[in-house]
């Protein structure tokens, strides 16, 4: 108990020092707490990409995938590099455009494209409430950890209390900082989390030492761990093609995930990123299916496979490498957490508020952070409330359904010059509404549409009503020419160093 709760103290130690050695001194200005100036390069870029991706619950609920099901935990690599290399294909358009008008945010991309404040705030109510309920869950997830790293001394509701407390005093910095208090951590915890990872699924793997699997044992596998949904069985045939496709769209539609695109200091780092990103991102992910699909013929793993990962990493090292699963997951938990929060309070700063009152820089910095505060001690509250609440869950399957709906007017508004506000806000809208209220019922597929999930039907609606409802109310002379010129913009030289960055050619809203 006492060294693994000291090894979770080291690793926040170091964290903490991180963040104050690399704190500016001078008053940060609005771009500079929103998006880091613009200023990244590509290994800061990957590195912090792949922390507002994969969550401490990779570990858990991904693990038990491989472990319960077998290669059907390989649905997440195939939507997670799908998601990254669209990434490549969107890095020239969004930065060009976030450097020439000064955006600071997904939604505030989506407000200038449309030229419509409404498209802004429904879009940015959607990714926070989207958000949300994976904050909550990712603070949760911290119990989980100190009921093991406590070696079970320490009740259910203590851990999650002491967890809370750890992420609620983290983002004493996140608040203070803003985006740089996240990339500047996001290097360490990332070669924590996933580098540790990576190294310790080899090792086991590889069979050296006591590991209590080997490569050997992915080929004895019973051929129920070879199957995916939709291959017999109860689901139909459109099961895995909605999970893979909702991952890829949802996955530049997350505002954490789109804000990285705006950090780097040109396209070129954007790309060189996502390029790093795939390449880290699925070395990781892969080795954690193999060893998760290794272990499934473990009796222990097999009778709890959520925890396989603390089980076999203490029979593989006892109380060491127990503590080091138990950092591992909590690096990539704060990592997780730190940038919903940050782009939460932020989104609702900019987006929300801002837009509709005439706030200073200094002004619109501090509203953003009072919006985090509340933001981080809401979530706190209800990670306690809602304790073992199975519907959580639901609500997190919901959130994701949720958000891919941000990607009709996101995708098709980027590189098709047609659509208008009026077409962009009823897709928004009644997509999320139908995704909501189907996946409320049916959780997680449709029987009766060949196991079609929520999400996918609510896409439908969102392409109809975006391209009906354009058609129908039509564009003006003005909208075309404006549209036209703000594609033009995309068309400059590619991303320069920050100190050339192109001058904004508009006041930065809507």
């Amino acid at each position: 108990m006492i060294i693994m709760l000291g090894m979770l103290a080291v690793f926040y130690a170091i964290v903490v020092v991180i963040l104050y050695a690399t704190q500016q001194k001078e008053k940060p200005t609005f771009s500079e707490y929103a998006v880091g100036n613009r200023s990244y390069g590509p290994w800061f870029i990957a590195m912090s990409y792949i922390n507002s991706w994969w969550p401490g619950a990779t570990f858990i609920a991904f693990f038990g995938l491989a472990a319960g099901y077998g290669v059907f935990g390989f649905y997440g690599l195939a939507y997670s590099t799908l998601g990254v290399a669209f990434m490549y294909f969107m890095a020239t358009r969004a930065w060009r455009w976030g450097a020439a008008y000064g955006l600071q945010t997904q939604p505030h991309l989506l407000g200038k494209r449309f030229d419509s404040l409404s498209v802004r705030q429904i879009a940015s109510a959607i990714g926070v409430v989207s958000l949300f309920p994976w904050i909550i869950l990712g603070m949760q997830v911290l119990g989980i950890l100190f009921q093991v790293a406590s070696d079970g001394h320490w009740g259910v509701r203590t851990c999650l209390v002491i967890g809370l407390l750890t992420i609620v005093i983290r983002q004493f910095w996140t608040v203070k900082m803003g985006m740089r208090g996240l990339i500047m951590t996001d290097v360490f915890q990332g070669l924590v989390a996933y580098g540790g990872a990576a190294l310790i699924c080899i090792l086991m793997l590889a069979g050296i030492g006591s590991s209590p699997i080997s490569f050997s044992e992915i080929t004895h596998v019973s051929e129920q761990y070879l199957r995916v949904p939709g291959d017999g069985g109860s689901y139909g045939p459109w099961y895995m093609f909605s999970l893979i496709l909702t991952g890829v769209v949802g996955s530049l539609c997350w505002p954490t995930s789109f804000q990285r695109i705006y950090t780097a200091s040109g396209v070129r780092s954007v790309k060189a990123g996502t390029v790093q990103t795939v390449f880290l991102s699925g070395t990781f992910y892969t080795l954690l299916m193999l060893v998760g699909i290794a272990a499934a013929g473990h009796k222990a793993i097999a009778a709890d496979p959520q925890s396989g990962w603390f089980t076999l990493l203490n029979e593989y090292g006892g109380t060491w490498l127990l503590g080091l699963a138990v950092t591992i997951v909590f690096a990539a938990s704060m990592g997780h957490t730190d940038g919903a929060v940050q782009v939460s309070g932020l989104q609702v700063a900019n987006d929300l508020l801002g837009v509709r009152y005439k706030f200073t820089d200094a002004r619109l910095t501090h509203i953003a952070k009072v919006c985090m505060v509340v933001a981080m001690i809401l979530a706190a509250f209800l990670a306690f409330v809602t304790h073992g609440m199975p519907r959580m869950q639901l609500l997190a399957q919901i959130s994701y359904q949720g958000i891919v709906q941000l990607a009709v007017p996101l995708f098709l508004g980027i590189f098709w010059k047609g659509g208008n506000k009026y077409g962009a806000n009823a897709g928004m809208v009644g997509g999320f509404v139908v995704a909501a209220v189907l996946t409320w019922i049916y959780p997680d597929d449709i029987p009766w549409l060949g196991s079609l999930t929520g999400g996918i039907v609510g896409l439908v609606v969102n392409l109809v009503l975006y391209l009906g409802v354009s058609a129908v109310t039509g564009r003006t002379d003005e909208d075309r020419a404006r549209v036209d010129e703000f594609f033009a913009v995309a068309k400059g030289p590619l991303g320069r160093p920050a100190a050339e960055r192109i001058a904004p050619v508009t006041a930065p809203n809507p």
